[in-house]
């Protein structure tokens, strides 16, 4: 076993002069070493095994790496047969890490358990000792509270950039505003300030952002508050309100697309000159998103499947019927990924980004139509989403005021270089 910290005794010697002088006590202090406590992880004592850590290579199986290490195929098929239930044995990600709990009975030194890590937090146990099981589980996270805040100078990618904080902040925000703000046209000086909570393991590993309990978006010099709330426990219902408890939520998102690597290259223009048609002027019914091929295209609300084909210009699309007023159209997929007749909710992947049909360039043409003539999303006054309950409106308005006092007190952190100027509020 390791050895660990000292624990100081201290020992009592008792030394004679001459027979019948008084006796004198002297002290010493010795150092004995403690045992350290068995090093743990995922529930087992790693001192009992030889431990064998690894990353699942790309064309690795579960079958190659147990018969790497001395399984064999019949031990092997009987453990995928006792635990597909559990986990699917042939969903092991390159790049992801695993763990072999191997026996020290024996010179072969066989793994009795098998270890693979998900994620930074959840893990599936393969346990083949004597009976053959599985189960998941998850490290103990610990929660913390931050604060952040900043200034738009170009992009808000940069300015967290600039601030030192995660981009998965940004996709946070434009999923929290997607209704009221528009992220594809934010301008310079805009200012956001967040109350954020992030996930750690034991107390110094990050592990990602849990969630976003408050924000506040000053936007063309209006501000933008956000306040997280549970309207139903049972069903985990989860929206944002504002400072006057009125859902942010509408029912129509901006975009066919989250925010990040994307851009509006192609407004609504009833007078835009094509350069595919000979720079002539052919009216631009749509609105493009330029992303990547393969970013995932979502619906913008509600609603049922009308057409999903691949047809002329259009390449491949689908189209969904929201209601009797709205309808929206989606163009140019790589791939669609649902029928005709299947019902989507707001932000279901429909498809991804591609170039078929008539395109010189990766993007999807987002169409709107309203009483069945299309327009420009941008310009249309949309309907909200459900208010809150009025039976909650009274906790919520007494659960977000201190938080509404602490997010009002953050002070806007400016760009290092913008630091001097105060005209930026």
């Amino acid at each position: 076993m390791r050895i660990g910290k000292f624990v100081l005794l201290t020992l009592v010697s008792i030394g004679f002069y001459a027979c019948g002088e008084e006796k004198k006590e002297v002290k010493k202090t010795v150092e004995i070493e403690a045992p350290a406590p068995d090093p743990m992880e995922f529930g087992f004592n790693l001192n009992d095994y030889v431990v064998i850590k690894d990353t699942v290579r790309k064309g690795d199986s579960f079958g190659e790496i147990l018969q790497k290490n001395n399984i064999g195929y019949s031990k092997i098929f009987q453990i995928a047969e006792k635990t597909k239930d559990t986990f699917d044995i042939r969903k092991l990600v390159a790049g992801k890490p695993y763990t072999l709990l191997c026996t020290k009975d024996d010179s072969l030194q066989r793994p009795e358990c098998f270890i693979y890590q998900e994620n930074s937090v959840d893990y599936v146990v393969i346990n083949f000792k004597d009976s053959i099981n599985a189960y998941t589980e998850s490290k103990p996270v610990k929660i913390v509270e931050k604060e952040a805040s900043g200034v738009i100078m170009s992009s808000l990618s940069a300015s967290l950039d600039e601030a030192g904080l995660s981009q998965r902040l940004a996709y946070d925000m434009s999923d929290i505003y997607a209704w009221t703000i528009d992220f594809f046209r934010l301008q310079k000086g805009d200012e956001f300030k967040l109350i954020y909570t992030e996930k750690y393991i034991n107390d110094t590993t990050f592990v990602g952002i849990d969630n976003i309990k408050a924000a506040y978006f000053k936007h063309n010099g209006e501000p933008f508050y956000a306040f997280e709330f549970e309207t139903d426990s049972i069903k985990q219902i989860i929206d944002y309100y504002d400072e006057n408890a009125k859902n942010l939520r509408r029912a129509f998102l901006k975009a066919p697309v989250r925010y990040k690597q994307v851009r509006i290259s192609s407004r609504y223009n009833l007078r835009r000159r094509i350069k595919l048609y000979g720079n002539r002027i052919r009216p631009h019914k749509g609105t493009d998103f330029a992303a990547p091929i393969g970013t995932p295209i979502i619906s913008t609300a509600n609603g049922v499947v009308v057409e999903s084909a691949r047809r002329g210009g259009n390449g491949n699309y689908v189209k969904v019927k929201h209601n009797s007023t709205y309808t929206t159209q989606y163009l140019h997929m790589k791939k669609r990924k649902v029928k005709v007749g299947e019902f989507v909710k707001q932000g279901d992947v429909i498809g991804w980004v591609g170039m078929t049909g008539n395109t010189s360039g990766p993007h999807v043409c987002y169409r709107f139509w309203k009483n069945g003539r299309q327009v420009d999303p941008f310009k249309q006054k949309l309907p909200d989403a459900d208010p809150i309950n009025p039976t909650l409106k009274e906790s919520y308005l007494k659960y977000i005021a201190p938080l509404k006092t602490q997010i009002d007190g953050i002070e806007i952190q400016l760009p290092q270089e913008e630091a001097p100027i105060t005209a930026i509020n």
